[in-house]
Order: C-alpha cells, then structure tokens, then sequence
C-alpha cells in the first residue's frame, strides 16, 4: 500500500512537471514542481520559510488551547445540567454560525494588528465547534452507567470524574483533532488580511509580487505543517487513551 501511494505521489509531480515544461500549462499561473522546490531551499536556507511555518503555529496552538481549555469545563457543565444549557445554548446558538473571517473588522479595532489579534480569531473560529463536541461526548455517556456509579454511593463530583470524563475523553480528543484542522483555517484567514509574518502572509505576498512559486509553497507548506501537528497529536492521544488498549 505504501509503494501505491509513493508511485502516485511521484507520477502526479511527474505529470505536472512535464507540462509546465512543455508549455501546456503556464508557470506565471502554476509554477513547476522544481520552481517551488527551488524557492523552498533558498528561503529555508535564508530562515525565512520556518520562521513563518513557526510563527502560524504558534498563533493555532495558542488560539486553540485557550478555545479547548474554555470549551471543555463549560461542554461538560452543559452536557450534564439542564439549566447550564437553557442559559448558554442561545448564546451558542448564536455565535455557531458566524465564520473566523466575520470577526477580524472588530478584531482589528479592539487589538489592533498584534498578536492578540490573530489568537483571538483562532479563538472565535474554534470555541463553538469545540464546544459542540464536549456538549455531544458529555451526553452520549450511558445513563445506565451514570445511575449504577449513584447506585454504588457515588456522589456527583466521583460521577463526574469517574464515569463521565474517561467516557467521554476519546469522543472529545476526536473531535477535537477535526477543530486543530479547523485552528489553520481560521488563523490563515487572519494573516491574509493583517499580518506581518506567517504562511497566510507569506502566500498574500507573493500574490501581491506575482510570485506563483512563493504562494504554492506556502499552501504545501500549510499542509505539511497540519501533517505534523496531526501526527503529534496521535501521538499524544495514545498516550492520555492508553488504557483504551
């Protein structure tokens, strides 16, 4: 299966290389293969290109750890009292459906083009997302767990910690893998607009110099970046489930 996905990975570049060079498509519009990669190791070697992969990292992490950290006590709060969500499922209600780019004009003004600004709207775009997930792990635990464990004199804060987080901790880690996803989009949508650093920015850029091969890379390295963080991310959440084994 490996060697399948190596050789299509490899007759893909192939083919887009061969018709960059042989005209059939325009590198002002999609540059080469070997444009891009060339573009890469001069700004690798200049500092620039992980100083901006380093830069929109930072800017998902912060944002979607304060988001997590906010999402999960009040999802949980939601997800086992009735009067906690009568009184913010309007808000929530509310805030679900607004995009990331929505809140930048009022970002802008309250914190002007700082970092602040961007971690806010990380914040923005993942908080209602994130909270869902809690609210829908919390209430999918089986009630018949939740009375048996009340049955045996436990009272709610060993209900709580004992049956209703170890339930509902993988349904909120996979979920909240999909809402890092989500993390990029927000914080790229943030530096194409108001940012002096970043792969948003470096990509707007390069659209600004009509340099193809700048703004490429940056989507590659976009998705190379996600690759990682995901690939941490299991890793970390194999060792927070590993008594799921």
């Amino acid at each position: 299966m490996l060697g399948i996905s190596f050789f299509s990975v490899v007759s893909f570049l192939l083919v887009w290389e061969l018709a960059c060079r042989n005209g059939v498509v325009d590198p002002i519009f999609l540059p080469a293969p070997s444009q891009v990669l060339e573009r890469a190791v001069r700004m690798f070697t200049e500092g620039t290109l992980l100083w901006h992969a380093l830069a929109s990292t930072r800017r998902v992490m912060v944002g979607f750890l304060v988001a997590t950290m906010a999402a999960i006590p009040l999802g949980i709060l939601m997800g086992t009292s009735q009067r906690t969500r009568a009184a913010f499922d309007p808000i929530l209600s509310f805030l679900r459906p607004l995009p990331s780019m929505s809140w930048i004009p009022l970002s802008l003004l309250w914190f002007g083009i700082t970092e602040t600004q961007k971690y806010s709207i990380v914040f923005m775009g993942t908080f209602a997302p994130a909270l869902l997930y809690v609210i829908d792990a919390t209430r999918s635990i089986d009630p018949l767990l939740i009375r048996a464990a009340r049955n045996l004199g436990a009272n709610r804060w060993q209900v709580m910690r004992e049956v209703i987080m170890p339930g509902s901790l993988p349904q909120i880690i996979s979920g909240f893998k999909v809402i890092l996803g989500l993390s990029w989009t927000c914080v790229i949508s943030a530096e194409l607009v108001a940012a002096k650093e970043g792969l948003g920015f470096l990509i707007m850029n390069g659209k600004e110099f009509f340099q193809t091969d700048t703004v490429v890379l940056g989507m590659v390295m976009i998705s190379l970046t996600v690759l990682l963080t995901d690939i941490v991310s299991r890793v970390i959440e194999k060792r927070i489930l590993k008594w799921q084994a």
